[in-house]
């Protein structure tokens, strides 16, 4: 029998620090030869720029150049294209992914302010019952962000905070990072090696 293997994966990209972790996740699902439908913020763009140097004048220009070597499909959507595929429940996709995700757009997510194609996006997979993963990125956090983040737990949302661990000996940058990019595979299912496992020999 054939296994099943997921083609689209809906990648969000908000303004919060730490825009390296949706740029890793969605080269390490194009080296896995998926389809990645990526939303920027316009908040991200300025983070992209900020924090990583890169030039954003010509946006998909950058794309093509970080991530059109790998296997899978890259399809940019403007954040503003309400009317993208995604942002229909017929069109079919396996989950969704904000990473890192700030507390406006889960706070927009959780009160279902679906006003742009990133919030529209997370909407339909909720209405949808399909696998969302948050991946905030704020310190400290006040009682707003943890009732926003209780709420959407309670309703099936998975919540994976940015928050490396450091039983595996990290030893660069790289290594929390892809820290972070497979436990949000795993919470897929999809096999990966970004880190050296609990219990498995070093």
């Amino acid at each position: 029998m054939t296994e099943h293997k997921p083609k689209n994966f809906v990648v969000g990209i908000t303004g919060a620090s730490g825009a390296i972790y949706g740029i890793r996740l969605t080269e390490t699902l194009l080296s896995l030869d998926y389809t990645v439908h990526l939303v920027v913020s316009n908040a991200g763009w300025r983070v992209f720029k900020e924090e990583l140097g890169y030039a954003v004048t010509d946006r998909e220009g950058l794309l093509n150049e970080q991530f059109g070597s790998y296997p899978g499909s890259l399809l940019y959507h403007p954040v503003q294209d309400i009317g993208a595929s995604i942002a229909s429940g017929s069109f079919r996709t396996e989950g969704m992914i904000i990473m890192p995700c700030s507390m406006g757009t889960l706070s927009a997510v959780a009160h279902g302010s679906s006003d742009n194609l990133m919030t529209r996006a997370a909407d339909v997979m909720l209405k949808e019952g399909r696998p969302l993963v948050l991946v905030p990125r704020e310190t400290p956090l006040h009682a707003i962000h943890l009732e926003n983040m209780l709420k959407l737990s309670r309703m099936g949302v998975k919540l994976i905070p940015a928050m490396p661990a450091f039983y595996y000996g990290p030893a660069t940058m790289d290594d929390l990072i892809n820290f972070m990019v497979g436990k949000v595979l795993d919470s897929f299912g999809i096999e990966h090696a970004l880190f050296r496992r609990w219990g498995d020999e070093g």
